[in-house]
Protein backbone atom coordinates (compact mmCIF):
# COMPACT_ATOMS: atom_id res chain seq x y z
CA UNK A 1 0.00 0.00 0.00
CA UNK A 2 1.35 3.41 -1.04
CA UNK A 3 1.49 5.22 2.30
CA UNK A 4 1.87 8.74 0.90
CA UNK A 5 -1.57 8.87 -0.73
CA UNK A 6 -4.57 8.06 1.52
CA UNK A 7 -6.48 4.97 0.52
CA UNK A 8 -10.24 4.83 0.82
CA UNK A 9 -11.92 1.74 2.25
CA UNK A 10 -15.62 0.91 2.07
CA UNK A 11 -16.39 -1.51 4.90
CA UNK A 12 -19.50 -3.66 5.34
CA UNK A 13 -20.69 -5.48 8.49
CA UNK A 14 -23.66 -7.91 8.72
CA UNK A 15 -22.53 -10.55 11.22
CA UNK A 16 -25.68 -10.45 13.37
CA UNK A 17 -28.55 -7.95 13.44
CA UNK A 18 -26.88 -4.67 12.51
CA UNK A 19 -26.58 -3.66 8.85
CA UNK A 20 -23.60 -1.32 8.76
CA UNK A 21 -21.30 0.40 6.28
CA UNK A 22 -18.47 2.88 6.74
CA UNK A 23 -15.97 4.77 4.63
CA UNK A 24 -12.46 5.30 6.00
CA UNK A 25 -9.40 7.17 4.80
CA UNK A 26 -6.15 5.40 5.61
CA UNK A 27 -2.59 6.69 5.39
CA UNK A 28 0.63 6.36 7.33
CA UNK A 29 4.33 5.56 7.25
CA UNK A 30 5.69 2.11 6.59
CA UNK A 31 5.87 -0.19 9.64
CA UNK A 32 9.11 0.10 11.59
CA UNK A 33 10.43 -1.81 14.57
CA UNK A 34 8.94 -0.37 17.75
CA UNK A 35 11.54 0.61 20.35
CA UNK A 36 11.08 -0.51 23.95
CA UNK A 37 7.71 -2.04 23.27
CA UNK A 38 6.16 1.17 21.95
CA UNK A 39 4.09 1.58 18.83
CA UNK A 40 6.61 4.03 17.42
CA UNK A 41 5.83 5.96 14.24
CA UNK A 42 4.61 2.98 12.23
CA UNK A 43 1.02 3.63 13.19
CA UNK A 44 -1.65 4.27 10.64
CA UNK A 45 -3.55 7.51 10.34
CA UNK A 46 -7.16 6.38 10.12
CA UNK A 47 -9.98 8.85 9.58
CA UNK A 48 -13.62 7.82 9.56
CA UNK A 49 -15.42 9.68 6.81
CA UNK A 50 -18.83 8.12 7.44
CA UNK A 51 -20.43 5.39 9.51
CA UNK A 52 -24.00 4.18 9.05
CA UNK A 53 -25.78 1.56 11.16
CA UNK A 54 -29.31 0.28 10.59
CA UNK A 55 -30.44 -1.38 13.80
CA UNK A 56 -32.89 -4.27 13.98
CA UNK A 57 -33.62 -3.93 17.71
CA UNK A 58 -37.30 -3.05 17.26
CA UNK A 59 -37.74 -5.96 14.87
CA UNK A 60 -36.23 -8.58 17.19
CA UNK A 61 -37.59 -7.14 20.43
CA UNK A 62 -40.99 -8.55 19.45
CA UNK A 63 -39.48 -12.04 19.58
CA UNK A 64 -37.22 -11.50 22.58
CA UNK A 65 -34.02 -12.18 20.65
CA UNK A 66 -32.39 -12.38 17.24
CA UNK A 67 -34.00 -14.79 14.77
CA UNK A 68 -31.33 -15.54 12.09
CA UNK A 69 -33.71 -15.84 9.13
CA UNK A 70 -35.54 -12.64 10.08
CA UNK A 71 -32.20 -10.83 10.50
CA UNK A 72 -31.03 -11.99 7.07
CA UNK A 73 -34.19 -10.75 5.36
CA UNK A 74 -33.74 -7.36 7.03
CA UNK A 75 -30.11 -7.24 5.84
CA UNK A 76 -31.24 -7.91 2.26
CA UNK A 77 -33.65 -4.99 2.52
CA UNK A 78 -31.22 -2.60 4.23
CA UNK A 79 -27.78 -3.25 2.80
CA UNK A 80 -27.99 -1.25 -0.43
CA UNK A 81 -29.53 1.87 1.18
CA UNK A 82 -26.99 1.70 4.03
CA UNK A 83 -24.01 1.44 1.63
CA UNK A 84 -25.38 4.26 -0.53
CA UNK A 85 -25.81 6.50 2.51
CA UNK A 86 -22.29 5.73 3.77
CA UNK A 87 -20.86 6.77 0.39
CA UNK A 88 -23.06 9.87 0.22
CA UNK A 89 -22.19 10.95 3.77
CA UNK A 90 -18.49 10.59 2.95
CA UNK A 91 -19.01 12.48 -0.33
CA UNK A 92 -17.43 9.68 -2.34
CA UNK A 93 -18.49 7.66 -5.37
CA UNK A 94 -17.83 3.95 -5.55
CA UNK A 95 -15.27 4.75 -8.26
CA UNK A 96 -13.21 6.62 -5.63
CA UNK A 97 -12.94 3.56 -3.39
CA UNK A 98 -9.71 1.54 -3.48
CA UNK A 99 -10.67 -1.37 -1.22
CA UNK A 100 -13.80 -3.17 -0.08
CA UNK A 101 -13.78 -4.79 3.36
CA UNK A 102 -16.45 -7.18 4.62
CA UNK A 103 -17.04 -9.28 7.72
CA UNK A 104 -16.42 -12.90 6.74
CA UNK A 105 -17.21 -14.40 10.16
CA UNK A 106 -17.84 -15.43 12.84
CA UNK A 107 -21.53 -14.72 13.25
CA UNK A 108 -24.93 -15.88 12.08
CA UNK A 109 -24.44 -17.58 8.73
CA UNK A 110 -27.63 -16.20 7.08
CA UNK A 111 -26.59 -12.67 8.04
CA UNK A 112 -22.96 -13.14 7.03
CA UNK A 113 -23.94 -14.50 3.61
CA UNK A 114 -25.88 -11.32 2.80
CA UNK A 115 -22.89 -9.04 3.50
CA UNK A 116 -20.28 -11.30 1.90
CA UNK A 117 -22.26 -11.92 -1.30
CA UNK A 118 -23.10 -8.21 -1.61
CA UNK A 119 -19.42 -7.31 -1.28
CA UNK A 120 -18.42 -9.99 -3.77
CA UNK A 121 -20.96 -8.71 -6.30
CA UNK A 122 -19.72 -5.15 -5.78
CA UNK A 123 -16.13 -6.33 -6.22
CA UNK A 124 -17.03 -8.11 -9.45
CA UNK A 125 -18.93 -5.12 -10.82
CA UNK A 126 -16.38 -2.46 -9.90
CA UNK A 127 -13.13 -4.46 -10.02
CA UNK A 128 -12.30 -3.25 -6.50
CA UNK A 129 -10.01 -5.37 -4.32
CA UNK A 130 -11.81 -7.13 -1.46
CA UNK A 131 -10.58 -7.86 2.08
CA UNK A 132 -12.41 -10.49 4.16
CA UNK A 133 -12.21 -9.50 7.83
CA UNK A 134 -12.60 -11.55 11.00
CA UNK A 135 -15.28 -9.87 13.09
CA UNK A 136 -13.30 -10.47 16.29
CA UNK A 137 -10.24 -8.83 14.74
CA UNK A 138 -12.45 -5.78 14.19
CA UNK A 139 -13.25 -5.70 17.90
CA UNK A 140 -9.59 -6.30 18.78
CA UNK A 141 -8.41 -3.33 16.72
CA UNK A 142 -11.29 -1.00 17.65
CA UNK A 143 -9.41 0.63 20.60
CA UNK A 144 -6.27 1.15 18.47
CA UNK A 145 -7.48 3.29 15.58
CA UNK A 146 -7.26 6.69 17.31
CA UNK A 147 -4.32 5.96 19.64
CA UNK A 148 -1.10 7.72 18.64
CA UNK A 149 1.24 5.63 20.75
CA UNK A 150 0.26 2.04 21.51
CA UNK A 151 2.49 0.32 24.03
CA UNK A 152 3.26 -3.37 23.61
CA UNK A 153 2.90 -6.04 24.73
CA UNK A 154 -0.82 -5.48 25.08
CA UNK A 155 -3.38 -7.68 26.79
CA UNK A 156 -6.71 -7.43 25.01
CA UNK A 157 -9.99 -8.49 26.62
CA UNK A 158 -12.58 -9.02 23.88
CA UNK A 159 -15.99 -9.58 25.42
CA UNK A 160 -19.30 -9.70 23.58
CA UNK A 161 -22.54 -11.60 23.24
CA UNK A 162 -20.91 -14.41 21.34
CA UNK A 163 -17.29 -14.38 22.48
CA UNK A 164 -15.11 -13.81 25.52
CA UNK A 165 -11.36 -14.07 25.06
CA UNK A 166 -8.01 -12.80 26.27
CA UNK A 167 -5.44 -12.04 23.60
CA UNK A 168 -1.74 -11.28 23.93
CA UNK A 169 -0.93 -8.63 21.32
CA UNK A 170 2.81 -8.23 20.68
CA UNK A 171 2.13 -5.82 17.83
CA UNK A 172 -0.69 -5.30 15.33
CA UNK A 173 0.52 -8.29 13.32
CA UNK A 174 1.55 -10.71 16.06
CA UNK A 175 -1.12 -11.82 18.49
CA UNK A 176 -2.05 -15.01 20.34
CA UNK A 177 -5.29 -16.09 22.01
CA UNK A 178 -4.48 -16.93 25.64
CA UNK A 179 -7.91 -18.19 26.58
CA UNK A 180 -11.60 -17.98 25.79
CA UNK A 181 -14.96 -19.07 27.07
CA UNK A 182 -15.60 -22.81 27.32
CA UNK A 183 -19.39 -22.31 27.29
CA UNK A 184 -21.47 -19.12 27.48
CA UNK A 185 -19.88 -15.81 26.59
CA UNK A 186 -20.19 -13.02 29.15
CA UNK A 187 -22.62 -11.05 26.99
CA UNK A 188 -24.71 -14.17 26.43
CA UNK A 189 -24.92 -14.68 30.21
CA UNK A 190 -26.11 -11.08 30.64
CA UNK A 191 -28.83 -11.66 28.04
CA UNK A 192 -29.95 -14.94 29.63
CA UNK A 193 -30.16 -13.36 33.09
CA UNK A 194 -32.28 -10.61 31.54
CA UNK A 195 -34.67 -13.25 30.19
CA UNK A 196 -34.88 -14.91 33.61
CA UNK A 197 -35.93 -11.56 35.06
CA UNK A 198 -38.29 -10.88 32.14
CA UNK A 199 -36.45 -7.73 31.12
CA UNK A 200 -36.95 -6.23 27.65
CA UNK A 201 -34.64 -6.94 24.70
CA UNK A 202 -31.74 -6.25 24.36
CA UNK A 203 -31.25 -7.65 27.84
CA UNK A 204 -27.59 -6.91 28.62
CA UNK A 205 -27.96 -3.12 28.90
CA UNK A 206 -31.15 -3.60 30.94
CA UNK A 207 -29.29 -5.76 33.47
CA UNK A 208 -26.56 -3.13 33.78
CA UNK A 209 -29.15 -0.38 34.17
CA UNK A 210 -30.88 -2.15 37.08
CA UNK A 211 -27.51 -3.10 38.58
CA UNK A 212 -26.61 0.57 39.04
CA UNK A 213 -29.23 0.84 41.82
CA UNK A 214 -28.68 -2.59 43.36
CA UNK A 215 -26.38 -3.96 46.05
CA UNK A 216 -23.53 -5.95 44.43
CA UNK A 217 -22.89 -7.72 47.75
CA UNK A 218 -26.50 -8.78 48.32
CA UNK A 219 -26.09 -12.26 46.84
CA UNK A 220 -22.89 -14.28 46.82
CA UNK A 221 -22.99 -15.68 43.29
CA UNK A 222 -20.07 -17.92 42.21
CA UNK A 223 -17.04 -16.66 40.26
CA UNK A 224 -16.46 -19.62 37.87
CA UNK A 225 -12.83 -20.44 37.00
CA UNK A 226 -11.55 -17.28 38.69
CA UNK A 227 -8.72 -19.26 40.32
CA UNK A 228 -8.10 -21.69 37.45
CA UNK A 229 -4.49 -21.76 36.27
CA UNK A 230 -5.42 -20.77 32.74
CA UNK A 231 -7.08 -17.88 30.93
CA UNK A 232 -10.31 -19.60 29.93
CA UNK A 233 -13.71 -18.38 31.07
CA UNK A 234 -17.01 -20.01 31.99
CA UNK A 235 -20.27 -18.18 32.62
CA UNK A 236 -22.76 -21.03 32.35
CA UNK A 237 -22.48 -21.89 36.05
CA UNK A 238 -22.97 -18.28 37.07
CA UNK A 239 -26.07 -18.04 34.89
CA UNK A 240 -27.40 -21.27 36.41
CA UNK A 241 -26.79 -19.95 39.93
CA UNK A 242 -28.94 -16.93 39.07
CA UNK A 243 -31.60 -19.27 37.66
CA UNK A 244 -31.76 -21.31 40.88
CA UNK A 245 -31.88 -18.15 42.97
CA UNK A 246 -34.72 -16.68 40.92
CA UNK A 247 -36.63 -19.98 41.07
CA UNK A 248 -36.44 -19.86 44.87
CA UNK A 249 -38.41 -16.62 44.85
CA UNK A 250 -41.96 -15.71 43.96
CA UNK A 251 -41.29 -14.56 40.40
CA UNK A 252 -44.84 -13.21 40.05
CA UNK A 253 -44.20 -10.68 42.81
CA UNK A 254 -40.52 -9.92 42.42
CA UNK A 255 -39.85 -6.49 43.91
CA UNK A 256 -37.87 -3.97 41.89
CA UNK A 257 -35.24 -3.78 44.63
CA UNK A 258 -34.81 -7.56 44.48
CA UNK A 259 -34.31 -7.44 40.72
CA UNK A 260 -31.78 -4.65 41.18
CA UNK A 261 -29.83 -6.68 43.76
CA UNK A 262 -29.85 -9.78 41.54
CA UNK A 263 -28.54 -7.77 38.59
CA UNK A 264 -25.91 -5.98 40.68
CA UNK A 265 -24.67 -9.22 42.31
CA UNK A 266 -24.58 -11.07 38.99
CA UNK A 267 -22.79 -8.22 37.24
CA UNK A 268 -20.22 -7.94 40.04
CA UNK A 269 -19.47 -11.67 39.84
CA UNK A 270 -18.99 -11.54 36.05
CA UNK A 271 -16.82 -8.42 36.21
CA UNK A 272 -14.69 -9.88 39.01
CA UNK A 273 -13.83 -12.88 36.82
CA UNK A 274 -13.08 -10.76 33.73
CA UNK A 275 -10.93 -8.24 35.58
CA UNK A 276 -9.04 -10.78 37.70
CA UNK A 277 -7.99 -12.86 34.71
CA UNK A 278 -7.11 -9.82 32.61
CA UNK A 279 -4.85 -8.39 35.32
CA UNK A 280 -3.24 -11.77 35.94
CA UNK A 281 -2.38 -12.00 32.23
CA UNK A 282 -1.06 -8.43 32.25
CA UNK A 283 1.28 -9.29 35.12
CA UNK A 284 2.45 -12.62 33.69
CA UNK A 285 3.26 -11.22 30.25
CA UNK A 286 4.57 -7.88 31.57
CA UNK A 287 2.03 -5.94 29.54
CA UNK A 288 2.54 -2.24 28.98
CA UNK A 289 -1.12 -1.74 28.06
CA UNK A 290 -4.51 -3.36 28.49
CA UNK A 291 -7.37 -2.93 26.02
CA UNK A 292 -11.07 -3.71 26.26
CA UNK A 293 -13.43 -4.20 23.32
CA UNK A 294 -16.64 -5.89 22.21
CA UNK A 295 -20.25 -5.16 23.07
CA UNK A 296 -19.77 -5.70 26.81
CA UNK A 297 -16.96 -3.12 26.81
CA UNK A 298 -19.76 -0.55 27.14
CA UNK A 299 -20.47 -1.89 30.64
CA UNK A 300 -19.67 0.94 33.08
CA UNK A 301 -18.58 -1.28 35.98
CA UNK A 302 -16.22 -3.31 33.79
CA UNK A 303 -14.61 -0.17 32.36
CA UNK A 304 -14.27 1.50 35.73
CA UNK A 305 -12.77 -1.61 37.34
CA UNK A 306 -10.17 -1.99 34.60
CA UNK A 307 -9.32 1.72 34.62
CA UNK A 308 -8.73 1.72 38.38
CA UNK A 309 -6.73 -1.51 38.40
CA UNK A 310 -4.62 -0.55 35.38
CA UNK A 311 -3.65 2.66 37.17
CA UNK A 312 -2.57 0.63 40.19
CA UNK A 313 -0.62 -1.70 37.90
CA UNK A 314 0.82 1.33 36.06
CA UNK A 315 -0.21 0.15 32.61
CA UNK A 316 -2.06 2.13 29.97
CA UNK A 317 -5.76 1.32 29.53
CA UNK A 318 -7.50 1.58 26.16
CA UNK A 319 -11.12 1.11 25.12
CA UNK A 320 -13.09 2.14 22.04
CA UNK A 321 -15.61 4.99 22.14
CA UNK A 322 -19.15 3.80 22.86
CA UNK A 323 -20.15 3.87 19.19
CA UNK A 324 -17.45 1.27 18.42
CA UNK A 325 -18.39 -1.14 21.22
CA UNK A 326 -21.31 -2.80 19.49
CA UNK A 327 -21.17 -4.19 15.94
CA UNK A 328 -20.28 -1.58 13.33
CA UNK A 329 -18.50 -1.32 10.00
CA UNK A 330 -15.99 1.28 11.17
CA UNK A 331 -14.08 -1.35 13.17
CA UNK A 332 -14.13 -3.69 10.15
CA UNK A 333 -12.54 -0.94 8.07
CA UNK A 334 -9.93 -0.37 10.79
CA UNK A 335 -9.06 -4.07 10.82
CA UNK A 336 -8.75 -4.07 7.03
CA UNK A 337 -6.44 -1.04 7.25
CA UNK A 338 -4.16 -2.80 9.75
CA UNK A 339 -4.22 -5.95 7.60
CA UNK A 340 -3.06 -3.97 4.55
CA UNK A 341 -0.48 -2.16 6.64
CA UNK A 342 0.89 -5.53 7.75
CA UNK A 343 1.28 -6.78 4.19
CA UNK A 344 -2.04 -8.53 3.53
CA UNK A 345 -2.75 -9.17 -0.16
CA UNK A 346 -6.44 -8.84 -1.05
CA UNK A 347 -8.06 -12.02 -2.38
CA UNK A 348 -10.19 -12.68 -5.43
CA UNK A 349 -13.87 -12.39 -4.65
CA UNK A 350 -14.24 -15.92 -6.04
CA UNK A 351 -12.34 -17.42 -3.10
CA UNK A 352 -14.24 -15.68 -0.30
CA UNK A 353 -16.98 -17.49 1.62
CA UNK A 354 -18.90 -16.60 4.77
CA UNK A 355 -17.71 -18.66 7.75
CA UNK A 356 -19.86 -18.63 10.89
CA UNK A 357 -17.16 -20.44 12.89
CA UNK A 358 -14.16 -18.39 11.74
CA UNK A 359 -11.50 -18.35 14.45
CA UNK A 360 -9.18 -15.51 15.39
Amino acid sequence: MNNKVPKIILAIETSCDETAAAVLSVAGPSPRPSPRGRGGKGLLMIKTLSSVIKSQIKLHSKMGGVVPEVAARAHVKNILPVVKKALADAKYLISNIQYLAVTQGPGLIPSLIVGVEFAKALSFATKKAIIPVNHMLGHLYSPFGKISNIQYPNISLVVSGGHTMLVLVKNTKDYKVLGQTVDDAAGEAFDKVAKLLKLPYPGGPEVSKLAEKGNPMAINFPRPMINAKNYNFSFSGLKTAVLYYVQSLDTNNLALSTRQDICASFQQAAVDVLVTKTLRAAKEFKAKSVSLSGGVSANKLLRKSLIVNCKLLKVKFMAPPMNLCTDNAEMIGMAAAFMLHNGYKPKSYKTIKADSNLEL
